[in-house]
């Protein structure tokens, strides 16, 4: 590729040269990487070797501790070599919605969202709310939001389908146990490059006024926009932005990503005819529960992870069950 990007020619076709630049850098980043864990892995080793032998104590404790740490760093390592899918690199956009079940089901879609974006500030990722439906009494209805940073998507594509809560409800006065569902759906934020096509005669667009819990950051015009586009009957709206003008912008992106995943399925569904049966994770078919009475118990059904320290896994905690899926989807390929 180096040799490549040394021809003559090589910046005639602007747009390949920079996505040959940028497979470059990357693979370059892999492969700085590998070698920087490698070093670190071979000192730590031989420094805990020393350790012992001259009866080091503090320095044997120190490197124990430098060791748990590369064994993160090596885990972070082996996740990116995990990622295939085309837009396992991009932003993801992920949608929240309550299932049956009222309050008690709609504040569980309040728990989950603060649940992901624990784990997006803990992964060094910026949250955006593009659109939020608040519960009439307690919780949120639905919410969409947007999660920047590298491989978002590769990530949290782990977390679409149903999740399901087990609990004594904080909302029934007999203390009685309480079964929740809420659905999860995630996906890529689809970049301008990508060709989508959207015919403007196929779209009805809404204008209302924006909601929320109230105070400064509500909207007194109606600036909240509703596409609804017609052949699909796909409907998407955004509410977050303080223009009419952005908020179209962020529901135009809601339904660009949205599309491209319509054809997508269609693609796979065709190729799936010729292989046979697939089950999809879908409403009813629950990904994962979360088990907070009579005991407490997080299990992913798909891999068979499960975390008895469930406050960790909702304050943000859940790369186990990440790994363990995306690592699932990897032998399968195979």
């Amino acid at each position: 590729m180096e040799k490549k990007s040394l021809s003559p020619d090589f910046w005639d076709d602007n747009q390949q040269a920079q996505a040959i630049l940028k497979e470059m850098s990357e693979l370059k980043e892999d492969i700085e990487n590998y070698e920087e864990l490698l070093n670190d892995a071979n000192y730590i080793s031989d420094m805990l070797v020393m350790a012992q032998e001259e009866g080091e104590e503090d320095l044997f404790r120190e490197m124990v501790r430098d060791l748990k740490y590369l064994v993160k760093r090596f885990k972070d390592f082996e996740l990116m070599t995990l990622f295939s899918e085309e837009h396992d690199s991009k932003n993801a956009i992920v949608s929240l919605h309550a299932g049956a079940g009222g309050t008690e089901a709609q504040d569980w879609v309040e728990i989950l969202l603060r649940m992901y974006t624990r784990w997006a500030d803990n992964s060094g990722y910026k949250v955006e709310i593009m659109d939020y439906l608040a519960g009439e009494e307690a919780g949120i209805k639905s919410v969409t939001f947007l999660v920047q940073g590298p491989y978002a998507y590769g990530k949290l594509k782990c977390e679409a389908g149903v999740h399901r809560l087990i609990r004594i409800s904080p909302f029934d006065a007999s203390g009685r146990r309480h079964t929740s569902f809420a659905s999860v759906s995630v996906l890529p934020e689809i970049d301008e490059n990508i060709e989508i096509n959207i015919n403007p005669e196929d779209l009805k667009i809404d204008t209302y006024r924006a909601g929320g819990a109230g105070g400064q950051h509500v909207n007194k015009t109606d600036s909240a926009v509703r596409i609804t586009h017609i052949p699909t009957g796909i409907v998407v709206q955004c509410q977050n932005e303080r223009s009419q003008h952005a908020n179209r912008l962020g529901a135009m992106k809601i339904l660009a990503a949205k599309l491209y995943a319509l054809k997508q399925k269609e693609l796979e569904d065709n190729l799936q005819s010729l292989k046979g049966e697939y089950k999809e994770i879908a409403w009813g078919n629950q990904i994962r529960t979360y088990t907070l009475n009579p005991f407490t118990l997080i299990k992913d059904h798909r891999t068979g992870v499960e975390a008895g320290n469930a406050e960790a896994v909702l304050d943000g905690e859940f790369d186990e069950f990440i790994y363990a899926c995306l690592k699932q989807k990897a032998w399968k390929q195979r």
